[in-house]
């Protein structure tokens, strides 16, 4: 039997609370929909470039993890883009989460898919 997805809310607050374990900082800087708003990811690698991961695309999804899968949508690049990219998503869906991750090696905290794009 499959358990029950977590939370946004609790999903952001235990990645918070992995980064710090792990010796990072990181701050929720945008609050979504508790129960499931859109999470995002945005890593600032510390010289000037971020790195930002939003949900993989539900073919990509495995159906027996429990976990969120992510895909990488920029990869150091300028936090202009990513900025903007966030911004793009606020006008489709206004519900959804960003964590900002201060890591100069980006993180492998996620569970991260290839889309191959």
């Amino acid at each position: 039997m499959r358990m029950p997805r977590l939370t946004s809310r609790f999903f952001v607050s235990a990645l918070v609370r992995q980064v710090f374990t792990a010796g990072s900082f990181a701050a929720t800087t945008r609050k979504g929909a508790e129960e499931a708003g859109v999470v995002f990811v945005l890593v600032d690698r510390m010289d000037g470039t971020v790195d930002l991961y939003g949900p993989a695309p539900q073919a990509f999804m495995d159906t027996a993890a429990d976990d969120r899968a992510f895909e990488l949508l920029i990869s150091q690049g300028a936090r202009e883009d990513a900025q903007a990219r966030l911004e793009s998503e606020k006008r489709m869906d206004p519900d959804f989460w960003v964590v900002e991750i201060e890591s100069k090696g980006g993180t492998d905290l996620l569970q991260v898919v290839d889309t191959g794009a």
